[in-house]
């Protein structure tokens, strides 16, 4: 091969040599520039009405908390569409105790008689009838219904059911009225938004706004032998008027009937009670269609299961509602529970609390039958139940047991479904002061009752006789009276010199057991 051949060679080898060095440092440049590649983002969806990722369920579909409407302006935008929807279906009720004397609308409402009560009420039917508690009209002589548009109507009590606080009145009307639709109690949750509308302080139509901040609340207030609590509780402000008015969820529906606050001033403090639409709509049926309620009973006397008493039985864990009586005869009798029994679920529904299976019961007519779950000694047996009516001769006999019991003697009261709270000592120690002029009972704060009121001073009401002002006021027994027209209470003493100075009507605070405040007016 000769030179000029091999000079060839190597420069084409070295030409090829250094492209390639090019053609790498020129990809590395390109590669440089280029910014570097991510995974695209993974887009999660709102969850819906199904389970969420914890186990629990998310918010209904239709609770009106979309994700787009929890701007300001959009939210504020649903409140107010809320109040306008819902305002006129609540109604001012002013009650006249007692006889009441015939006067026209007009004088009744601008010149009010001294003796009334004063709450809201909810229309439900367009033909009038309207929703309220059994406190509002309770020894109503007289009724007068006023809308927001300020027409005013006669009205009558249907019926009234004292073990739930609720009741029907009725007014005549052409069928025109507002009605607001009931919703479903069962879907609320707590922080769930919530407004409520009434008449507090005679400020009639007022909206105020909260969550829900508990769920099956039991505030032993309710003074009835078969008592039903199941409040659910808010902290939109509720005063006295509030009584029988509306609580609505952001679809304008009502959940509630606003009954009760925890207090020790008597006006709002941050808690507010109402009871869930699912026990009012069920009690209202049978009072529009019966004018009472006809309600189905087990026949026992239930306990709470704590520690010791999950202890004492053997249960691995607390739950359960503890049977601490059956009475002989009863439905729960004749289907085998028995004392000692821990009941697990009633109607598919699991209860921890005696209130709980109170208000699963609640829903039942006599009749009915139902399941019941318990656990026994390490074992789970399942009984099916039919409920029995109050009609009946095992429970005439029982209500009548309970009601001397509740006279003769303190401690615990049997009570179906749930105990009592503990009633008053017996009144015929010396040192009761008998008020002739209420027919009331007092006596000092002494020990056992200072120490379950948590009080040093006032008057603790001991009897309240049926048919007396205090009775017909709706005064109860086992309260402390701590302050007439506002001049505070510290003994029995105290209150007879306030009712030989004082002219009537007389206004009367009292504290109950779970240190909630009341009032009553007694003439």
């Amino acid at each position: 091969m000769s030179a000029s051949r091999r000079l060839v060679r190597l420069l084409v080898g070295i030409g090829l040599v250094l492209v390639g060095l090019l053609s790498g440092i020129l990809f590395m440049l390109v590669m440089e520039e280029e910014p570097a590649r991510t995974p695209a983002p993974r887009i999660v969806k709102p969850v819906g009405s199904g389970p969420a990722a914890n186990g629990r369920a998310g918010p209904p579909a239709d609770s009106g908390l979309q994700a787009e409407q929890l701007a300001p302006a959009t939210l504020s935008q649903k409140f107010r569409s809320v109040a306008e929807e819902v305002r006129s279906a609540v109604v001012s009720i002013r009650v006249q105790s007692g006889d009441a004397e015939e006067m026209s609308e007009q004088e009744f409402f601008n010149n009010p008689p001294r003796q009334q009560n004063l709450g809201s009420g909810v229309l439900i039917s367009p033909d009038g009838y309207v929703v309220t508690n059994h406190h509002v009209v309770e020894g109503a002589g007289a009724i007068q219904v006023r809308l927001t548009d300020k027409r005013q109507f006669e009205g009558r009590v249907v019926g009234s059911d004292p073990s739930t606080d609720l009741a029907v009145v009725k007014i005549d009307s052409p069928g025109d009225l507002p009605v607001l639709p009931i919703g479903n109690s069962d879907r609320v949750q707590v922080g769930d938004w919530v407004v409520a509308i009434g008449n507090p302080f005679r400020l009639t139509s007022t909206v105020t706004a909260g969550i829900v901040s508990a769920l099956g609340r039991q505030l032993r207030i309710i003074d009835s032998q078969f008592g039903i609590e199941d409040f659910i509780q808010t902290d939109a402000a509720i005063n006295p008027g509030n009584s029988g008015g509306a609580l609505v969820n952001l679809e304008g529906e009502l959940i509630g009937i606003n009954t009760a606050i925890a207090s020790k001033t008597g006006a709002y403090a941050g808690y507010g009670f109402a009871i869930p639409s699912r026990l009012v709509e069920r009690i209202i049926t049978d009072l529009i269609e019966y004018g009472e309620v006809r309600r189905g009973y087990l026949g026992v006397s239930i306990q709470e299961v704590n520690a010791e008493v999950a202890r004492e039985v053997g249960l691995d864990e607390i739950h359960g509602v503890y049977v601490a009586d059956v009475r002989g005869g009863s439905a729960a009798d004749r289907a085998g529970l028995r004392r000692g029994d821990i009941v697990e679920a009633v109607a598919g529904e699991r209860v921890d609390a005696p209130n709980e299976l109170q208000s699963v019961v609640a829903m039942q007519r006599p009749g009915d039958e139902i399941s019941v779950r318990v656990w026994r000694e390490g074992t789970v047996q399942t009984f099916d139940v039919r409920l029995m009516g109050d009609d009946t001769s095992v429970y005439q006999n029982w209500l009548s047991d309970l009601q001397s019991q509740s006279r003769s003697r303190p401690g615990p009261v049997p009570n179906d479904e749930r105990p009592e709270s503990t009633p008053n000592p017996e009144s015929s120690d010396d040192s009761v002061v008998t008020l002739d002029a209420w027919g009331v009972g007092v006596r000092p704060v002494e020990d056992p009752v200072q120490s379950r009121f948590d009080l040093d001073a006032g008057a603790y009401v001991a009897y309240v006789e049926q048919g007396g002002a205090a009775a017909e006021a709706g005064l109860p027994r086992d309260v402390v009276i701590t302050a007439l027209d506002d001049t505070p209470i510290e003994s029995p003493g105290d209150v007879q010199t306030h009712l030989e100075e004082a002219e009537p009507p007389i206004l009367v605070q009292v504290q109950r057991t779970d240190g909630t405040q009341a009032f009553y007016e007694i003439q």
